[in-house]
């Protein structure tokens, strides 16, 4: 194949992977523009509502888990093209669906896709570039995941316009066709690139490193030929049939070596991998991201400044992810990971501090809203300054320091096992809809959204338990200076984790575990990471609510030293390493050339 040849069928190849990136960030990102219209107009509870949400989730945890397996026993290629056409298949059922059922399987099925995705295209990424093209194939993946949220950003902000030029027109019917062809259209826009993954997977070529475990050496060849020069193509594969050569050797009775995980040479990779992957979702990057806005808002913006403050937001992170693919195999993954978590550490130290200075001085009037719960176990409530001087009036001193500023309030509550937090009011705010503290938006609609809310917690008692406030915390408004040095102190964060971990996960995900193990390791350290991140989401508001921003921050800052730790005194740099050379370090090889020893 001639060498432009070559070159054309490497662009095509990181734009196919580019495009399963796309949607795994459209996946994650759609659900935030759709959901206050589908909530508005498909009738559904608070609990159904929540199960339609968490359905990606499930899906996701599920497919992880099974998608190494998928991916040994179908191949990489086919596994994308499944992956993509599960996605094609969820939206017209989702977008065309007036039911609960039809949108629970559709989100469903969206999160087995994005699960796969996650595993099955840094996975193919890994074995299929050569080593130094790897690290920027990688990084374009999360380069467009990024476009993917940005996009479901832009859209959601471009419905939300038309919809407020719509209420306008003081037409009820008007506004509701219109929210409710808001949400569909918002799930259509995202069908295209999900037909154009399908259509390239099926004409990018298998895995060299899967054909040639499958026994077809030529085949495995001809894979490496599409992309590589014949003297790399030949180099490679002979790094794999010394590889496997050696695995052959070390086996005492002939037999196949049990591919476990435990196995020593093993170990150390995998237990990095899992603890980068952990980490990178204890920066706190998934909930600060889904939360932005209301973080915004709370730092002292208005609600229009915190919404616009959320698009520049994810254009910082896209923009930011150019300049991490540009430099991921010039700098290297150590270095930019190094640099990136030093970055994260400093912003989120600086934002909690900011935070710190008006939480100090918050009040706790639970025992006045409690005493507005009703009979059938309810509270709903205005949130305004009349209210405010009400509830502060019988706090003390501390309680009137603040009752003459504009303040907001977070209520945290719960029905037996389990514990929600209200969304923060504003006193200032003059159009905002009351509070409204029911059963149906704490307790779980069923067993599988009560595992995941809390996997000990007794269902059938939360359902008939009476309505406790566990807190109703006041907290004065930092002024809008300090709202917009805290929108700057999260787009910093967000530059540095868009350079350094951003693009590094994917890589140390698929980089750092031997091709035996690639598959299933890379399954079990990505459940890992959605085990985190699953934490951490359930935890956020309310260890917000009763502790505040401040210590949230604080928290993903301690885990960050962590990550920080690993990066840069444990991890290896595999710039410019084949797959086989990397393998070989953590085998005992520590003095090849080019991998700096940990």
């Amino acid at each position: 194949m001639p060498q432009d040849e070559k070159a054309s069928y490497n662009r095509f190849l990181l734009l196919v992977a580019g495009l399963g990136g796309l949607l795994y960030g459209v996946d994650v990102g759609i659900i935030a523009g759709a959901l206050p219209y589908l909530e508005a107009t498909s009738g559904l509870n608070a609990g159904q509502l929540s199960s339609v949400v968490a359905a990606v989730l499930l899906g996701s945890v599920i497919s992880t888990l099974f998608a190494g397996t998928l991916a040994d026993w179908m191949g990489r290629k086919l596994l994308m093209a499944l992956s993509g056409m599960l996605f094609v298949i969820s939206i017209p059922l989702i977008a065309l669906s007036h039911g609960y059922e039809a949108l629970v399987l559709g989100r469903l099925l969206q999160g087995i896709s994005a699960g796969l995705i996650g595993v099955v295209v840094p996975l193919y990424l890994a074995e299929c570039l050569a080593a130094s093209n790897r690290g920027k194939g990688t990084g374009i993946f999360q380069w467009l995941l990024t476009l993917g949220i940005v996009t479901a950003a832009l859209v959601g902000m471009y419905f939300s316009i038309r919809v407020e030029e719509v209420a306008k027109l003081g037409d009820p019917a008007k506004l509701f066709a219109f929210k409710d062809t808001a949400w569909r259209s918002i799930f259509w826009v995202s069908l295209p690139p999900g037909i154009l993954f399908v259509i390239g997977s099926f004409m990018v070529a298998e895995s060299p490193r899967f054909l040639f475990r499958r026994g077809r050496r030529d085949a495995a060849y001809a894979a490496l030929l599409r992309s590589r020069t014949n003297q790399q193509a030949n180099l490679e594969l002979a790094e794999m049939e010394q590889a496997a050569a050696a695995e052959k050797a070390q086996t005492s009775t002939g037999a196949k070596t049990k591919e476990s995980l435990l196995r020593r040479k093993y170990v150390v990779p995998f237990v990095l991998a899992c603890v980068i992957l952990a980490f990178n979702q204890a920066t706190g990057v998934n909930s600060i991201i889904g939360y932005n806005a209301n973080i915004l808002l709370q730092s002292g913006l208005s609600d229009v400044q915190a919404h616009w403050g959320y698009v520049v937001f994810t254009i910082v992170n896209f923009l930011m992810t150019i300049g991490g693919v540009l430099l991921v195999d010039r700098k290297g993954r150590k270095f930019l990971l190094s640099v990136g978590t030093a970055g994260i550490i400093l912003s989120l130290v600086s934002t909690g501090l900011l935070f710190r200075q008006t939480e100090r001085l918050r009040v706790d009037s639970r025992s006045p809203v409690q005493s507005m719960v009703t009979a059938d176990q309810k509270v709903t409530l205005t949130y305004n300054r009349t209210l405010a001087e009400t509830l502060l009036s019988a706090g003390g001193n501390a309680a009137r320091q603040i009752a003459a500023r504009p303040t907001s309030l977070v209520v945290i509550y719960s029905y037996g096992d389990f514990q929600a937090a209200t969304k923060a009011a504003r006193s200032d705010d003059t159009a905002a809809t009351p509070i409204e503290i029911t059963r149906e938006s704490c307790v779980p609609a069923n067993k599988v959204v009560a595992f995941f809310s809390n996997p000990f917690g007794d269902l059938d008692g939360a359902r008939q338990a009476p309505l406790k406030i566990d807190n109703a915390l006041i907290t004065p408004l930092p002024s809008q200076r300090s709202g917009w040095r805290v929108a700057l102190t999260l787009f910093v964060f967000m530059a540095f984790y868009a350079v350094g971990p951003g693009v590094c996960v994917w890589l140390a995900l698929s980089e750092l575990m031997p091709t035996r193990i690639r598959s299933n390791g890379m399954s079990i350290a990505l459940l890992l990471n959605q085990a985190v991140s699953t934490s951490i989401a359930a935890v956020f508001l309310p260890t917000v609510g009763k502790y505040g921003y401040a210590a949230m921050f604080f928290g993903f800052a301690g885990c960050t030293v962590i990550y920080f730790i690993t990066a840069a005194i444990f991890l290896p740099e595999t710039k410019g390493k084949t797959l086989e050379e990397i393998a070989a370090y953590f085998e005992g090889a520590r003095k090849k050339p080019g991998l700096a020893t940990v």
